[in-house]
């Protein structure tokens, strides 16, 4: 049997207390790399232990059989048990003896209409909703069919515990096309659209950076495409860094032989195309490696965090090639659930940022103008030839930048600046004056025509 940790027992204390509070189905949150299947087998096992029926609910094979050899590990009862992945069980819901517990694990998923058909046909049962994100994609929030939510410890909080390895985050220094970018019906950016916003590499060249910042660390690389996959494992193995890809379409034996190979620390890099997300254990992961772009926080943080189980004096290190940290921060910012798994929250608005259009700079009057201003190869300010940048041509050779170095000078120069002091609090909207656009721009780090933009854009001038 596991011995559960003491904030996992917290998580049972509290999940305990809402149902005696006469809630019935409950959001349980908490992050990635934290042991909600060893909860959730704690709660399977007390719950079969007084002769009540248990249904599990997940959506991946390769999870759910992981989830089961943990259910019988603790002792759960296996005769009161129904363990299954959804897309089973919905087809044959008219058969399943009725629970007295639902536990879904990955809930974020769980307004799907093949959860909802089970959850439907089981009104009287208790459900348990377990996800490291309850916040969606899409406009509907878990509070549609959720009465309650517990929000476990934070990254923070777990890692100065010592229950999350400590880690190390670098970034671009510039952006790809976002404007390329486009979500498809699962709410997350369509193959496509990442393949052309790529295509720019406005980031910096993957093997030369893990060298740089990691290297002889064991990485996993979270590609987009297998056709991207296969390119960078390719770039690793011809630079003498053993190199591997796995996805949907390898076969499974291959693939368990490969991810076997990488867990007896035989291979240094896994590349793997939507794979190793939720719930599979990698234990030895030092580096985790994003050359994607995601819109999914749940994504970002399994792809993020993968690397963050702890051991004795390690730092974990998370290279973005895709800038993932400009849309939802870094993996251990303090976020409020409760708040973001409500349908229509005011809390899930994107906060304003920095243009995405091109930018051209005038050689002659020194103006800063969108290109999509310029015509017949002229500044619409002098009149005189004006160059536009070609973004395709723009190679990222460059050194990604660790969180915190450029951020902590930019803070050091707020204490001193009071203009920058008053306008750390405010809104784009708020900002009534040139010296405020400017210090605003240098304080969230935005290219300077954005001065230029949103001065014209609010008729402010120098």
């Amino acid at each position: 049997m596991y011995e559960l940790r003491p904030y996992q027992q917290d998580l049972i204390t509290k999940i305990t207390n809402s149902m005696k509070k006469g809630h019935k189905s409950i959001v349980v949150q908490s992050p990635p790399r934290t042991g909600k299947t060893v909860v959730m087998a704690e709660i399977a096992r007390r719950t079969t232990l007084k002769t009540n029926r248990v249904l599990f609910l997940i959506h991946r094979k390769e999870v759910l059989d992981q989830a089961v050899r943990t259910f019988k590990e603790q002792n759960v009862v296996p005769e009161l048990l129904t363990a299954g992945m959804v897309q089973t069980l919905t087809r044959k819901v008219d058969k399943l003896s009725e629970p007295q517990l639902i536990l879904i694990d990955e809930a974020h998923h769980a307004l799907a209409k093949s959860y909802q058909r089970i959850l439907k046909q089981f009104p009287n049962a208790f459900i348990l909703l377990f996800t490291a994100t309850p916040i969606r994609t899409g406009r509907q929030q878990l509070d549609l069919i959720a009465d309650d939510i517990i929000v476990g410890q934070s990254i923070q909080e777990l890692t100065e515990k010592g229950f999350l390895a400590p880690f190390r985050y670098f970034q671009p220094p510039n952006d790809f096309d976002v404007k390329q970018l486009k979500k498809s019906s699962t709410g997350d950016y369509t193959k496509d659209s990442m393949d052309k916003a790529l295509s720019n590499k406005l980031f910096g060249h993957i093997v030369k950076q893990y060298k740089r910042i990691a290297n002889d660390k064991q990485a996993v690389v979270y590609a987009h495409s297998i056709d991207a996959a296969l390119k960078i494992t390719a770039e690793f193995n011809e630079a003498g860094i053993s190199a591997s890809e796995v996805d949907g379409t390898t076969p499974k034996d291959k693939r368990e032989k490969i991810v076997q190979k990488f867990r007896d620390q035989k291979l240094k890099i896994l590349v793997n195309v939507n794979l190793f997300t939720e719930g599979v254990d990698l234990p030895n992961v030092d580096c985790v490696i994003m050359a994607r772009p995601t819109a999914s926080l749940a994504l970002y943080l399994q792809f993020s965090m993968r690397c963050l189980n702890p051991r004795p004096d390690k730092t974990a290190i998370i290279i973005d090639h895709a800038n993932n940290f400009k849309k939802f921060g870094y993996p251990d910012d303090e976020r409020d659930w409760k708040s973001a798994m409500i349908t229509g929250s005011k809390s899930k608005k994107v906060k304003e940022s920095e243009p995405t259009f091109a930018i051209a700079t005038c050689d002659y009057c020194f103006a800063v103008v969108k290109a999509s201003q310029v015509k017949d190869g002229k500044c619409p300010i002098c009149g005189n030839p004006i160059k536009v940048p070609d973004k395709a041509k723009k190679i990222a050779d460059v050194d990604l930048i660790e969180r915190g170095k450029e951020r902590k000078k930019i803070i050091e120069d707020a204490i001193h600046d009071t203009v920058m002091t008053n306008v750390m609090n405010k809104s784009v909207s708020e900002l009534k004056s040139y010296a405020e656009l400017k210090a605003y721009q240098k304080l969230h780090g935005f290219k300077p025509g954005w001065v230029y933009i949103m001065a014209k854009k609010k008729g402010i001038f120098k």
